[in-house]
């Protein structure tokens, strides 16, 4: 089958989206397939551009013959799923937050935007066309398909996956370190987790990778970190080679995560694999799937003082540590997440 992935791409901008379509493609020239990624580049500001890439989006077609003939088109997130193609699926990373969840919030980009409020409604109209127009809906988690059930009125199926590199990432010793993987920005709430350091009562040190999305918030939290006075406490070490990533992992005490309602979060599943308890929020979405509080992870209030609890019991009690860790990765192996059922499901 040729299989065509259809995703948009932010300039200078990579994250879990990326990597799940290279994982994707690669999986389906792995069982096969001809797989191609289809990218067109993105950008959501100013607001009234937004309207620019849809009109882009649904302008592609896909639907060649002959030799150029594309079999099944998996989109993958917003506006990318509003390209038509007649044996379309739709794998749902997530629509376009601002003009959902995230309307009236701090994060969200259309609220204060000029003709904000208009765009927000012309992609809630195109939603509710284009989505529908696929022969499946897919979600990346049942936190994206209760979004989309909620706002849209649409039925979808979670289906999960593993994270890139899954069979490299492996268990190792509970180390002097807690360790905080995504990439800087304000919905993975990084403040919130300074904050918090700067609450412990023992010598808790956090280990930051990742790069930023933009320098200006790298800046604000490294100011932040200096404020704090937290001085050896914290450690930035931006974006690191996969190879680093997975020693580090192995060598954390535990894993930080608690993002702003995500909606997956490879870092909960890498932290499973590596064997290691995670700390995330009460509102931190995606990662909740797979935490059980007290059993594999802590799942705290949003708040500095509830996660320095957190992290001061766990800097204590390494052997708590170990155990959540060793039921994590348990707990991993018995959901069964794996790419069989995925293919399966997307070419069915």
């Amino acid at each position: 089958m040729r299989v065509a992935i259809a995703s948009v791409q932010v300039p200078f901008v990579r994250g879990g989206a990326e990597m799940l379509a290279e994982s994707l493609c690669g999986e389906l020239r792995a069982a096969g397939h001809e797989a191609e990624i289809v990218t067109l580049p993105f950008k959501w500001y100013p607001a009234e551009r937004i309207a620019d890439h849809m009109l882009a989006c649904r302008m592609v077609d896909l639907a060649a013959t002959g030799a150029g003939r594309i079999d099944r088109v998996i989109a993958l997130k917003f506006p990318a799923y509003l390209m038509p193609h007649p044996d379309k699926v739709v794998w749902l990373l997530h629509q376009h937050r601002g003009a959902y969840d995230l309307w009236g919030s701090p994060l969200g980009d259309l609220t204060a935007a000029p003709h904000g409020a208009h765009m927000r409604m012309t992609i809630r109209d195109a939603d509710r066309v284009a989505l529908p127009e696929a022969r499946e809906i897919y979600t990346l988690s049942a936190n994206v398909s209760g979004r989309l059930e909620q706002h849209c009125g649409i039925a979808s199926t979670p289906l999960y996956h593993p994270p890139p590199g899954a069979e490299r990432i492996v268990a190792g010793e509970y180390g002097d370190y807690l360790l905080f993987p995504s990439r800087l920005n304000p919905a993975k709430r990084q403040v919130l987790a300074l904050a918090a350091l700067a609450h412990t009562r023992r010598p808790v040190r956090l280990v930051f990778i990742g790069g930023a999305d933009t320098p200006e918030y790298a800046r604000q939290v490294q100011r932040q970190a200096e404020a704090e006075g937290l001085g050896g406490r914290v450690t930035w070490l931006g974006a690191v080679p996969e190879a680093k990533k997975r020693a580090l992992y192995a060598g954390a005490r535990a894993v930080v995560f608690p993002p702003v309602d995500e909606d997956y979060g490879y870092v909960g599943l890498e932290a499973m694999l590596a064997g290691k308890a995670l700390v995330t929020c009460t509102d931190s979405g995606g990662p909740l799937e797979f935490v059980q509080d007290g059993e594999t992870g802590i799942v705290c209030a949003p708040t500095p003082e509830s996660l320095a609890g957190a992290f001061d019991r766990l800097w204590a009690d390494p052997a708590l540590a170990a155990r959540l860790g060793r039921a994590a990765l348990d707990r991993y192996h018995d959901m069964g997440i794996g790419w069989e059922r995925v293919l399966e499901c997307l070419l069915g």
